[in-house]
């Protein structure tokens, strides 16, 4: 796989900053920004300038970091507190990815164990820590390429919804790993890509870093997914996701659960890809996943000159559904390929059992 470094996001070099590509721009342009107040590191995620739930995680943990060197205080009390205070702000931002919370408590219970050290002793200890989030990123999407890898064959026609490519971790990717990977090994794999509604992830995100690595890939509407699958240019369904609950339910973003309805249908199998950190031992099923609401604007007026719809309309706009884990033929982590029952398999994948 790839080997350079990770350039969609990763610390300053100054170290006082998180610098991004913010991928509202793409695949128009690409534009790299520093961010260092709470304000815009916040706005960075409610905004998508920084998405894909390994991607926020990992921006989160450095953002933590950068605003913790901010806190000039010397005792560590007041310092955990500004900790808490920040974290708990950032936590805020993005409620259905897990990613964003664990990571997040993961930083404030390294602080918490290093009660009682210098302050600046702490801080290198939480840039460290966001460093290993990163590295554990790349390793975790590099094995699960390696794994997905394995229900690819040559000349197969694959379908993915939204973008779980390097864009949404930090390299490598989890839904894409395994095409970019086929690919780099010298089999022809034909992707088709839902455009992903109404954020277009898939149409601006995907099918750009797809073409970016020389991959054949076309671009579909969200509601050409059946008659793809119909024609028989479809051989499996891979895509990323958000959350999965215990059972196997996986939150991923809006239409997914729609794809797998259809994939079922024509008997074509459909596989989630996700670090092991994606999975939510706290929840038993995907009833339990809160679910973003977002604005109406997304659907009746970004991406479009004029508005599509009229302004009194009322409008639903949620970020994400849930797909029952009955539709879910496999889901590959870190760890391995876990295959239904998922309650006894997602256990043994997470060191819960």
């Amino acid at each position: 796989m790839r080997s350079e470094q990770p350039e969609n996001v990763r610390l300053s070099d100054d170290g006082t900053a998180v610098l991004i590509i913010d991928q509202t721009l793409l695949p128009n342009e690409v534009k790299y920004i520093e961010l260092r107040e709470a304000f815009e590191l916040h706005e960075a995620l409610t905004m998508l300038r920084i998405r894909g739930a390994p991607a926020i995680g990992i921006f989160a943990a450095y953002a933590l970091y950068v605003l913790a060197q901010q806190t000039k205080v010397s005792e560590y009390e007041t310092f955990y507190a500004q900790v808490l205070k920040h974290s708990s702000y950032l936590d805020s931002a993005r409620p259905t990815a897990v990613n964003l919370s664990k990571q997040l408590r993961r930083m404030e219970k390294l602080v918490e164990t290093l009660a009682g050290k210098p302050i600046p002793a702490i801080l290198n200890a939480m840039r460290e820590e966001a460093m290993n989030i990163q590295r554990e990123d790349i390793e975790m999407c590099r094995a699960i390429s390696e794994h997905g890898l394995s229900l690819i064959r040559d000349g197969c026609g694959v379908l993915t919804h939204c973008n779980a490519g390097p864009l949404a971790t930090s390299l490598y990717g989890t839904g894409l790993g395994p095409i970019l990977l086929a690919h780099e090994r010298g089999l022809h794999v034909r992707a088709y890509c839902c455009e992903t509604r109404p954020l277009l992830q898939g149409a601006r995100l995907t099918t750009y870093e797809l073409s970016k690595a020389g991959i054949d890939c076309t671009l579909i509407c969200d509601n050409m997914t059946s008659i793809v699958m119909e024609e028989g240019k479809i051989d499996a369904v891979f895509v990323g996701c958000d959350r999965v609950s215990r059972n196997g339910d996986a939150a991923n973003k809006i239409g997914t659960s729609g794809v797998a309805i259809i994939a079922k249908h024509y008997g074509i199998p459909f596989y989630v890809c996700c670090p092991s950190s994606t999975i939510d031992p706290e929840i038993s099923s995907g009833a339990q996943i809160k679910i973003e609401q977002r604005s109406p604007r997304e659907v009746k007026e970004l991406f479009f000159e004029k508005p599509i719809a009229p302004e009194s309309v009322n409008c639903y706009n949620p970020a994400f559904d849930v797909t029952n884990n009955s539709l879910i033929t496999a889901i590959i982590t870190e760890n391995g390929i876990c295959m239904p029952p998922y309650g006894e398999s997602l256990a043994v994948c997470t060191g819960n059992k």
